[in-house]
């Protein structure tokens, strides 16, 4: 008779400095610490969150493996075969909750293939703490991801997305590349209608949190906020 499966466990993980304790429920972390087998982003970056979570097992002593950013069905399969040999499995995003705005998603599709059970843990999503706090429309919204970098091509991007927001009533989320955050501000200012509501989130769940919901009109006459090369998301949500 054949073992029963494992099971995926999504490990959210902190989205900056910041104790275990502030972030992640009691049972979710001690779920963590029973796993000794994770499928990770960057193995350097898990080792210290297990270590931040005070995992038990020497790290050395953990089956820490890389997902690919593009993985076949071939190579997911072969990183889920813990799972299929019966133990428990961790899935580790880089920032927040696995699979969400992450490439984990292609490992998770794989194991319900496979019908290995996947169980999402509590923890932080920096998406829906941002929706939360914004103000902004949270029944109808959409996260974007990366606008594009060029300057013509990130602008047009953005007047897109201010319409459907206006037409939909839905509040449009997109990041940025930390360094890139100040232009990203300064284009948004120029771009967008002066009714559109804007919130910038930064430094979610650490001591630096600061969130501000305005319009851009209202944006346009405040000093800028401290941006650069700090993690933040943008809302927008047009009238």
């Amino acid at each position: 008779m054949r073992a029963a499966h494992g099971t995926l466990f999504l490990v959210p993980v902190s989205l900056g400095d910041t104790p275990w304790t502030r972030f992640l429920p009691t049972e979710a972390r001690s779920l963590s610490a029973d796993i000794r087998h994770f499928i990770v982003e960057n193995a350097k970056t898990a080792r210290a969150e297990l270590k931040r979570i005070e995992h038990p097992c020497r790290l050395r002593e953990l089956d820490i493996r890389v997902l690919p950013e593009r993985a076949t069905d071939a190579e997911l399969t072969a990183l889920l075969e813990p799972a299929l040999a019966g133990h428990d499995l961790g899935l580790m995003s880089e920032a927040g909750c696995p699979a969400v705005a992450d490439p984990g998603a292609a490992l998770v599709a794989r194991a319900h293939a496979l019908d290995i059970p996947v169980r999402p843990l509590v923890g932080p999503s920096s998406i829906l703490l941002a929706l939360m706090a914004s103000g902004l429309n949270g029944q109808s919204f959409a996260f974007n991801g990366y606008l594009p970098v060029a300057d013509a091509e990130r602008d047009s991007r953005v007047r897109q997305l201010e319409d459907e927001s206006r037409r939909q009533r839905r509040t449009q989320i997109f990041i940025e590349t930390p360094y890139r955050n100040e232009r990203l501000y300064d284009a948004l200012l120029a771009t967008c209608q002066p009714a559109t509501r804007l919130c910038v989130a930064r430094d979610l769940t650490t001591d630096e949190e600061w969130i501000q919901s305005r319009t851009v009109a209202e944006w346009r006459r405040s000093a800028r906020p401290e941006l650069a090369r700090r993690p933040a998301l943008f809302l927008i949500l047009a009238r």
